[in-house]
């Protein structure tokens, strides 16, 4: 295949994503069936078009065609077959048309199965999906053609950034892109309702599936991405509060804020207009993020670009998605049917406090991003935002809505009982009593002992409130085992779900607490012999050796770590790549069950046959895993609930004529 029939294909998804976008839309107008039916064809098209693109240019990277000019610059004949392959999105032009191939792909799933939505919803839905391909199509058409020649073409290539040349960092990108695309469905079926002036259960029904899928991909992406930092940056943290980091985890804030809010207008049609500016706030997040990322106004290991003229394109494209979308949501929001009331004390209300925690949790993400942005704009002088302030004001709103998290699920829907609800959560607050003051006994009384024992206590009060809520549901223990599973099998998956979602999230706050409170370090420069201890670690450098990798060369460093009569050996590396010419950091881990033991080999070796080693102590790291995996799980158990996989009730019929388009 080709470059030329992928920029071909590229170029004719843009006026069929044009098609998409107008002629649904006047058919949905007019209810004129015939103009409406194009949008599916419409959308398999496009899928079908941005998929050949893709693939060719995937086929020119395995291939090594550095004829094109992306492939020349991106990729090299040493590299691994995996990273040739994820050399594809490990760059502007490629990551921009990954993020439009996976937009194809949700908007032809919703064309494909999408048959029990009324088919003006769907024709508006899919027409906006179109309009947003559409602008992205025309961004990687003007301004970043991954097909561009060379002629001459080079005998070869300048490799990719070795940093990206990982597992971790092979996968992470195209699970933010799910996450990130994957809220442009709610993002359309949001904007489709305000067309047509109506949101109830039914609509709630559609958007939580695809909600879901993003949140869950957002999700894992995250987790990718600290673990490929954790591990390859050498520096003994996992979260840095980067600014690209920021920008995937501010959307991730809303979008469960999201999720929540549309469970709301399911069960009980409240808090429409909240939830469709939720899910037109999320998607423009996801489009910040988009960027931040590509403007080339953040340094950072993770970006793409640095190419303003590219950014003002993507800044158009933002503003007119949300300006367009925030501008009908002011003039059709307020003609929406409010829904039905609540108590102060129900399940709605704690769902909505929820949303309130994570939208304003959000919001001071945003401001510690973008404010050294806007000072520097304002000739206010350079100005950093770090995690002092992150820590300061992100945490204390965490801690009651986690504490809300083991209240909200037990509590009834419309009107509840709270003195009933904590009564039945005693369990939950003797077991907080007992982890807080173990953890002070085991760890000491020093302020930073008090703060991780406090979390790990927080931790478990979610974790028990959680198991507690599940097991009332399932009448656990209260009858025959045969009885339970019944009864296991007879509640809904998302139910399950979001036992297992609320029990990671404990298990990752158990990761964070004891990461951030006891971790010990100890840098020391050694020669052949030397020893290092940290928290019981006796670890002995035996010496360092020269390795050659399949496109780098190593100095391995060799180290024995003992403690308790056990002995484990490591293998820190630096690595020096080819092409390009780089240096990498690769840590030795060693990790159990609740603990890492990181060692780094840092500058070496002088005359004296000296290096700098870094030996850390990382407790309760393993569980940030463990818990990001939780929740992911949770939300692969609610997406296949019997209900999503069904579709929505069908529609009552409206009382009166929805405003028209």
């Amino acid at each position: 295949m080709t470059p030329e029939l992928g920029h071909f294909a590229l170029a004719l998804a843009l006026p069929v994503a044009l098609v998409q976008s107008i002629v649904p839309l006047i058919g949905a107008h007019r209810r004129d069936a015939a103009l409406m039916a194009v949008a599916g064809p419409a959308a398999l098209a496009q899928m079908l078009l941005i998929g050949t693109s893709f693939a060719v240019l995937t086929q020119a990277f395995i291939a090594s065609d550095f004829s094109v000019m992306n492939v020349y610059q991106n990729s090299h004949t040493a590299k691994p077959l995996l990273y040739k392959i994820s050399g594809v999105w490990g760059n502007h032009e490629g990551s921009l048309l990954l993020w439009v191939s996976i937009l194809a792909v949700f908007g032809a799933a919703v064309a494909a199965f999408g048959a029990g939505l009324p088919d003006r919803l769907k024709a508006r839905a899919l027409a906006v999906q179109g309009l947003i391909g559409a602008g992205f199509l025309a961004f990687i058409l003007f301004t970043s053609n991954p097909f561009l020649r060379i002629d001459p073409a080079p005998v070869q290539g300048m490799g990719l950034n070795p940093l990206l040349q990982d597992p971790g960092l092979a996968f992470h990108p195209p699970m933010l892109y799910l996450g990130y695309v994957g809220f442009s469905m709610a993002f359309s079926f949001a904007v489709a309702a305000l067309l047509e002036g109506r949101v109830d259960a039914a609509w709630a029904r559609w958007v939580r599936p695809w909600t879901l899928a993003a949140w869950s991909f957002l999700t894992v992406g995250i987790g990718l991405g600290s673990w490929w930092a954790y591990y390859e940056l050498g520096w003994g943290g996992w979260w840095f509060w980067d600014p690209v980091e920021n920008a995937s985890f501010i959307p991730w804030l809303t979008g469960t804020a999201l999720l929540h809010s549309a469970i709301v207008v399911e069960k009980r049609e409240a808090l429409k207009s909240w939830t469709i500016l939720l899910a037109i706030v999320t998607f423009s997040l996801s489009l910040l993020g988009t960027f931040l990322v590509r403007s080339g106004i953040l340094t950072s290991v993770h970006a793409f670009a640095a190419d303003p003229t590219r950014g003002v394109f993507v800044l158009m494209l933002l503003a007119l998605a949300v300006g367009g979308s925030l501008t009908l949501y002011a003039v059709r929001a307020p003609k929406l049917d409010p829904g039905g009331l609540f108590a102060p004390v129900s399940r709605e209300s704690g769902l909505l406090i929820n949303n309130l925690f994570l939208t304003t949790a959000a919001a001071t993400v945003l401001l510690g991003t973008l404010y050294p942005l806007i000072a520097e704009a304002l000739e206010m002088g350079k100005l950093s935002v770090g995690a002092p302030y992150f820590n300061t004001v992100f945490i204390p709103l965490m801690i009651p809505l986690v504490l809300l998290m083991g209240i909200g699920p037990m509590m009834a829907w419309k009107r509840s009982d709270l003195a009933g609800v904590m009564g039945r959560l005693k369990g939950a607050l003797v077991a907080v009593a007992i982890v807080f003051v173990i953890a002070l006994a085991l760890s000491g009384v020093s302020v930073v002992d008090i703060a991780g024992a406090a979390g790990i206590a927080l931790a478990a009060w979610l974790l028990s409130s959680s198991f507690i809520e599940w097991a009332g549901r399932v009448r656990l223990f209260r009858g025959g085992l045969s009885d339970t599973w019944r009864r296991i099998r007879s509640v809904p998956r998302a139910s399950h779900g979001m036992t297992v979602a609320h029990m990671g999230m404990a298990i990752l706050i158990v990761g964070v607490s004891g990461s951030s409170a006891w971790k010990q370090e100890n840098i020391l420069t050694m020669t052949a012999g030397d020893s290092i201890t940290v928290a019981g670690f006796e670890v002995t450098f035996q010496g360092a050796d020269l390795i050659q990798g399949p496109n780098y060369e190593s100095l391995q460093g060799r180290f024995v770590a003992k403690r308790g009569g056990s002995s484990v050996s490591l293998t820190p590396e630096r690595r020096v790549y080819d092409q390009p010419v780089q240096q990498t950091t690769e840590a030795a881990i060693h990790t159990t069950f609740w603990a890492d033991l990181y060692v780094v080999l840092g500058d070496g070796p002088t005359a004296e046959g000296q290096y700098v080693v870094r030996a850390y102590f990382e407790p309760f790291v393993p569980f940030l895993w463990y818990g990001i995996l939780m929740m992911g799980f949770g939300g692969v158990i609610s997406l296949s609930d019997r209900r999503h996989r069904i579709g929505a009730p069908r529609r009552a019929p409206a009382m009166a004529k929805p405003t028209e388009a």
